[in-house]
């Protein structure tokens, strides 16, 4: 706040009760000490095969060389533009970078997460201009205890925490986030939340709301506009956040498992890691 400005990341869930009451229960050590994390999204929607083809010309309203910017430049198709953008490393991150935001963000708040320790992905290989249909993304944090680390995974599309959910009869779930502690587990979605296995909580009482509610998404920001006082969503915040989620797209371009120092925003000893972070841009749009 030196320079007096706010910020404000869209993670428009952010507001809502639900994921309020989650982090309250787990904090309120509801599940026992958290030591696994499972966030799984079943769609697809932002993945594609390969580069597109140029099928059309440019409309008139758009300049495509601004729209462009740093990126290498291209013939126009209208699948890059105005949505289609996301299933393409050029410009997106595909379903991890759409949306992981928006789910590792239960996770990062309930454990006051920041930076992972190392990432791995698993998954096809890469494509070398677009996101996959399915993939699996492996982090490891520092654990609040200090003992073992935490490990959170991330999966989408054809990936999911089979396994994880079956085990807890869990199948139905197709989005969400699982929680898994010491004493049970606790799994959420952006409306509701449920904790396992039953005959653990069958007398079990929520913490007493401790989370001020939220004045609304939108509201919060014109709030802070107008006052200067922080978001939930700051970049402070949604920082480390975002970091993270774009580090797990760089596990899978590069193929490789990686330590991370977040001090220096270094994929340690991944020359390959690496060169997807210090990326060149083209002409007329480099870095300072």
């Amino acid at each position: 706040m030196k320079h007096q400005r706010v910020t404000q990341m869209g993670i428009q869930i952010h507001a809502g009760d639900n994921y309020r009451r989650v982090v309250e229960a787990i904090q309120a050590d509801a599940i026992g000490a958290v030591r696994e994390v499972h966030v799984f999204l079943n769609g697809k929607a932002w993945s594609a095969a390969g580069r597109p083809k140029a099928t059309a010309a440019v409309p008139d309203r758009l300049n495509w060389d601004l729209w462009l910017g740093p990126a290498t430049k291209r013939a126009y198709d209208p699948d890059y533009h105005p949505a289609g953008w996301r299933r393409y490393w050029d410009f997106g991150g595909g379903t991890l970078g759409d949306m992981a935001c928006h789910y590792l963000d239960l996770p990062f708040w309930a454990l006051k997460l920041k930076a992972p320790l190392s990432v791995r992905a698993e998954g096809p290989s890469a494509n070398a201009y677009a996101a996959p249909s399915g993939l699996a993304i492996h982090y490891e944090f520092p654990s609040q205890d200090q003992t073992r680390p935490l490990k959170l995974s991330w999966w989408d599309g054809d990936l999911r925490p089979l396994a994880a959910l079956k085990a807890r009869g869990l199948e139905s779930w197709h989005n969400g986030v699982l929680f898994v502690g010491d004493k049970g587990w606790l799994v959420s979605g952006y409306g509701s939340h449920q904790l396992g296995p039953k005959k653990n909580f069958e007398h079990y009482e929520a913490p007493k709301p401790s989370l001020k509610p939220s004045l609304g998404h939108h509201a919060e920001w014109i709030e802070a506009c107008k006052t200067r006082k922080s978001t939930t969503c700051s970049f402070d915040y949604s920082g480390p956040l975002t970091e993270t989620v774009l580090l797990g797209v760089v596990a899978h371009r590069s193929g490789k498992f990686f330590r991370w120092d977040a001090s220096k925003l270094l994929a340690l000893r991944s020359p390959a890691a690496q060169a997807l972070i210090d990326k060149d841009y083209r002409k007329g749009w480099e870095l300072f």
